[in-house]
């Protein structure tokens, strides 16, 4: 094949055993300890949040994820031997063992330093090792080899909600991103308003968006699904609700998608684009049939004004000022 495709075909009472005086104040130990225990177990809840990572569904979140259990498994090469050291020591070193030779005159010893250094110097080694050649296998802005060609998609940050232009196919959709499986996606990526974060925990790579600057990324789906897209950078009262669905189809129902698109009959042009520009949170994702020509470099080039951003209330000081100018 000398040219490449442009996809592929196909929770206790108060315990009564204990004395009256020491009833209460077991009972806070109790409570405290309670509370601990939820507020770690909450954590854990949590944490699972972020463990899509480890679940990744592409070359690049495959990668990453690679990054972060070797480099996990590289720390704890020198975090469990201390953990083990540190208990050994406190056991031998009990009041109660009269076997523990005791030193209080020591200073300095060669040998020790040379293990107390040596280690976490080689851990540090490896550890970079290992974070160097990830970064520039990782590299966002590399093509990810495959026989097809890359789709590219332009993406823009607003408040609070996502542009995806098509430019090939000419369509646009608003926090809803669909791509084909197997095809590697070009992300070509602005701000039309402050610095945001673009990140798809599964696809891999969180990137920055700017203000009048272009990002490139590339990722791409091994396998049809669903996955969570986010932001990761606070930008006002709508950043919680500022997140979309990237839906991996097989091609012919990507294909299938566009025409359906090119049929909604709404146009984005440069005054649509400002209105959708406006600070709000959409209920739902909407789709564009048609995209101004040229409109992503009029956006990254700030032919059209970058939106507001969010706007800070006056301090309680600067309100009275202002009324009192009023009077």
């Amino acid at each position: 094949m000398t040219e490449k495709s442009r996809f592929p075909t196909g929770f206790a009472g108060v315990p009564t055993g204990l004395a009256p005086g020491r009833r209460a104040s077991s009972w806070r130990s109790g409570t405290r300890f309670g509370r601990a225990a939820l507020i770690g177990l909450g954590a854990i809840g949590l944490s699972g949040c972020s463990l899509i990572v480890l679940d990744p569904k592409g070359p690049v979140g495959r990668g990453d994820a690679t990054i972060l259990i070797d480099s996990t498994v590289i720390m704890l090469a020198i975090v469990v031997p201390t953990i083990l050291a540190t208990l050994a020591f406190a056991w031998w070193y009990r009041a109660s063992n009269p076997r523990a030779r005791r030193l209080p005159e020591f200073v300095y010893s060669g040998q020790v330093e040379i293990v107390t250094w040596s280690i976490p110097l080689l851990t540090i080694m490896l550890l970079g090792g290992v974070i160097w050649l990830g970064s520039h296998e990782l590299d966002p802005a590399t093509p990810l080899a495959s026989q097809y060609a890359a789709l590219n998609v332009q993406v823009v940050s607003l408040d609070w909600k996502w542009l995806f232009i098509y430019p090939e196919q000419r369509v646009a959709s608003v926090n809803r991103l669909v791509v084909p499986v197997g095809v590697p996606v070009r992300f070509t990526l602005t701000s039309g308003s402050v610095m945001n974060t673009f990140f798809v925990p599964q696809l891999g790579s969180m990137i920055y968006t700017m203000n009048a600057m272009e990002s490139t990324l590339y990722l791409m789906a091994n396998e049809p699904g669903t996955f969570l897209g986010e932001s990761n950078m606070i930008s006002g009262d709508g950043y919680p609700d500022m997140h979309f669905n990237v839906e991996a189809v097989a091609p012919d129902r990507f294909n299938a998608w566009v025409n359906e698109t090119r049929q909604s009959g709404q146009t984005l042009t440069s005054q649509a684009y400002q209105d959708l520009a406006k600070q709000g949170v959409l209920s739902k994702p909407i789709a564009f049939s048609d995209v101004e020509s040229g409109l992503f470099h009029k956006i990254t080039t700030q032919a059209i004004p970058p939106g507001p951003g969010p706007e800070p209330e006056p301090s309680p000081g600067t309100k009275q000022r202002q009324e009192g100018q009023e009077q």
